[in-house]
């Protein structure tokens, strides 16, 4: 598609005749004349003229003689001109309908006068691609493999999801939550931010300065210490660094952590339909982890074919379509960053990073992606692939259950063609892949 708001009032800055046409660069030239062009300065006229303060004259109803006396007919060329682009870019469109554009176009305002705009379109075109050896390729998948290890390790991280911490009487031991009080001083003096009430503090967390959680173990609910201190040489806070400080403490509660056993209560509330022993969990969560490897192996392999068929081609990958792709990367990391609550720009911020570092970090990755997509897509042409009407709407029907839609909704959603072109891509790789099974390890 062709920018058409913001972008297009850029077009208006004549950028001159230094771009020459490049490798996979095309120029086009277009010009909007006779009545298009007075068509266009016209509904350019209507829109100003409504804001336009003439004497005389309420906003709108100056007659067009008179307005043009006033602003000259060159005030209507800037609106004209951003209108102008749509229309040339369809003229350009059905005169050259056999290219294939695969990035937006620059767009340079050649000429504008009273009887046209002319305007230079420079096209990225699709890349001739030259395929090397792409069958009988001697890239084998990785073999998976789930240990007893994988498995416990698995399940005991389950078991520390439903974790409780739970009040105990007894003294604080390393592990344990301690919900205190605390204040700490310098020379008598107590200091901003050494201040705490019923604050809770895993012992062994670490998250105090060294020394202060290992001085609590011991101490039980209604003790009373302090704890002389020595803060680290790279503390933060400059007035505190290296200095000896003494913390106040008040202990208000004791609570060990407890995992919960593999039983029946645990079980109820893991929620797994069939799951009420521990055999059964073992045997579901190794299922689990062999339907996640088997899913990571079966990428992995489909990316080693793809590096393995790049090796043998040529193409000359358009720059354009490698920054496009790393606009797209960059702007699903902050569509991800947003699930979470942060913006980009809160990203940014918060790691020292810019949108230009982002983009150089993507670049090799954006470079691949192009790559195997042409690669794909020049297989497509080769192998005469297609995806028959029949095999879409299978498709269409299965992922619309899946996703909880009507298959109309969904095809308003997504269209056809995307399916379709997945489909394709699903058939090279059966292509790929089927030619494996007559391929011997080296």
């Amino acid at each position: 598609t062709l920018m058409r708001s913001s972008a297009a009032s850029d077009v208006y800055k004549r950028q001159g005749d230094e771009c020459m046409e490049k490798k996979n660069e095309k120029e086009i030239i277009i010009k909007i004349e006779g009545e298009d062009w007075e068509k266009l300065l016209d509904e350019a006229f209507k829109k100003a003229n409504r804001k336009a303060k003439i004497d005389g004259f309420r906003p709108g109803k100056a007659p067009k003689n008179v307005f043009l006396k006033h602003y000259g007919k060159e005030s209507l060329y800037y609106e004209a001109s951003n209108k102008a682009i749509e229309v040339a870019y369809d003229k350009l469109l059905d005169e050259n309908d056999n290219l294939e554009i695969v990035t937006e176009p620059t767009v340079n305002i050649e000429n504008i006068d009273d009887t046209g705009v002319t305007f230079k379109f420079i096209l990225t075109l699709k890349p001739e691609v030259k395929l090397g050896k792409y069958k009988r390729l001697k890239v084998e998948k990785d073999k998976i493999e789930v240990t007893d290890e994988e498995v416990e390790h698995s399940i005991d991280h389950m078991r520390e999801h439903y974790k409780e911490n739970v009040t105990k009487d007894g003294k604080i031991e390393n592990g344990d939550i301690a919900v205190i009080d605390f204040e700490g001083f310098k020379d008598g003096v107590a200091f901003p931010g050494g201040k705490g009430e019923n604050y809770s503090l895993e012992i062994g967390s670490n998250t105090f300065i060294p020394g202060f959680e290992d001085q609590l173990i011991g101490l039980k609910a209604g003790d009373e210490k302090d704890i002389d201190l020595t803060f680290p040489e790279d503390y933060h806070a400059e007035d505190l660094k290296g200095q000896p400080v003494v913390f106040k403490v008040k202990v208000n509660e004791v609570k060990e952590v407890v995992i919960p056993e593999l039983d029946k209560d645990f079980f109820d509330d893991l929620g797994m339909e069939g799951i009420d022993s521990k055999e059964a969990l073992e045997s579901q969560v190794r299922e689990n982890i062999t339907a996640q490897k088997e899913k990571k192996a079966e990428d992995k392999w489909t990316d080693d074919l793809l590096a393995e068929v790049a090796k043998t081609t040529e193409v000359d990958v358009p720059a354009a379509m490698i920054s496009d792709e790393q606009n797209r990367m960059i702007k699903e990391y902050g569509q991800n960053l947003q699930m979470q609550g942060i913006s980009l720009e809160q990203f940014y911020q918060f790691t020292n990073m810019t949108e230009d570092k982002l983009k150089e970090e993507y670049k090799e990755q954006a470079t691949k992606r192009v790559t195997y997509r042409l690669i794909l897509d020049a297989i497509i042409k080769e192998e005469k692939i297609d995806a028959t009407e029949e095999e879409v709407n299978k498709e269409v029907s299965e992922l619309s259950k899946k996703y909880q839609m009507s298959e109309e909704e969904f095809t308003n959603n997504f269209g056809t063609e995307m399916i379709k072109y997945e489909l394709k891509v699903r058939k090279v790789f059966d292509l790929l892949k089927g030619c494996l099974l007559y391929t011997s390890p080296s």
